[in-house]
């Protein structure tokens, strides 16, 4: 006789860690060490838990650690069918993704309602009398603001690095001495060159970014070399903001995109839907690709790596079914 699915779940929670969803953890090798988002699906289809990772082996992998101090956890994982998940191309991006599919699809596992992280902008404000350019961090956009970028305190540490480097606030008026001279040994240019350099840090421009962060660098090392540890322990805070502001993402963009995105692999199906900039509802499906064709067909060329990437891992995962 077979018993109830709830007398199953209690068994399972008994049992060793490793025994937990057997057909999902044999999933685990079968995920790249890339970033990305993950999702649980109960043996009924229904999403338990949506994550992102650094690295989606290790991280997925770890559910099937120790969980005896985790109970809840354990709680979840007993009710686990199947892995799925998304590749993306930064930390960043999957921290976008997460965000935007939490606040579509609020599964039952999830405590947090839309990540932890907070959306901002950047605004370059221009000069003005008796002051110079200055950087500010915002929540609501206006027309030439920079981002968006997820979690505050990232993105105000890497205005801190741009600040650094570029010295907006030594460009204006200078009215004392000490500012004056401030100036000069900094070495900060006019208030037009400043606000250029700045400018093209903020649109991304690779060789701008990089030249930031290896002046950054130098800053660091002559910092721990003068055994101002505080110091270049902020540096290296900043460093570190500026790459995470500096990563790639296309999961959110322009408020009024809209689009409904299209993959296919080996006889699986992706499917996302892009509303208000943001993507989300992500599905997964067999299907011929006679069936699918118009719809693979009418999605952007520029997203296609986004889309193929996504379709060759769900078939890579369906083949451990």
């Amino acid at each position: 006789m077979t018993g109830s699915p709830s007398i199953r779940s209690r068994a399972q929670t008994t049992l060793p860690t490793a025994q937990i969803a057997p057909e999902a953890r044999a999933q685990v090798e079968l995920l790249p060490r890339t970033p990305g988002v993950y999702r649980f699906r109960a043996e009924t289809s229904r999403v338990l838990y949506i994550g992102r990772a650094t690295n989606l082996r290790s991280r997925v992998g770890s559910y099937w650690g120790s969980l005896r101090d985790r109970p809840r956890l354990r709680r979840m994982m007993a009710l686990v069918a199947s892995v799925e998940a998304v590749p993306c191309q930064s930390v960043h991006e999957s921290a976008w993704l997460e965000r935007n599919l939490l606040e579509r699809a609020r599964p039952a596992w999830n405590k947090v309602r839309g990540g932890l992280e907070v959306p901002v902008w950047i605004r370059l404000e221009p000069a003005r009398a008796g002051s110079g350019p200055r950087l500010r961090v915002v929540h609501t956009p206006h027309e030439g603001d920079a981002g968006p970028y997820l979690g505050g305190d990232a993105t105000r540490l890497a205005v801190s690095a741009i600040e650094r480097v570029h010295a907006l606030g030594y460009t204006g008026e200078l009215r004392s001495g000490s500012e004056r001279e401030m100036a000069r040994v900094r070495q900060v240019g006019q208030s037009a060159e400043v606000s250029d350099a700045v400018g093209r840090v903020l649109r991304g421009e690779a060789e701008a970014v990089a030249a930031l962060g290896e002046r950054l660098i130098e800053l660091r090392t002559a910092a721990a070399a003068a055994l101002a540890f505080e110091l270049a322990a902020k540096i290296q805070a900043e460093i570190e903001a500026l790459e995470w502001m500096a990563q790639p993402q296309r999961v959110t963009g322009a408020p009024d995109l809209r689009l409904d995105l299209h993959g296919w692999c080996d006889g699986v199906h992706v499917s996302f839907e892009v509303r208000a900039g943001k993507v989300e509802r992500w599905k997964s499906e067999l299907a011929t690709h006679e069936s699918v064709a118009k719809r693979l067909a009418a999605t952007p060329q520029e997203w296609r790596p986004f889309t193929d990437d996504a379709a060759a891992l769900a078939a890579r995962l369906r083949t451990a079914d």
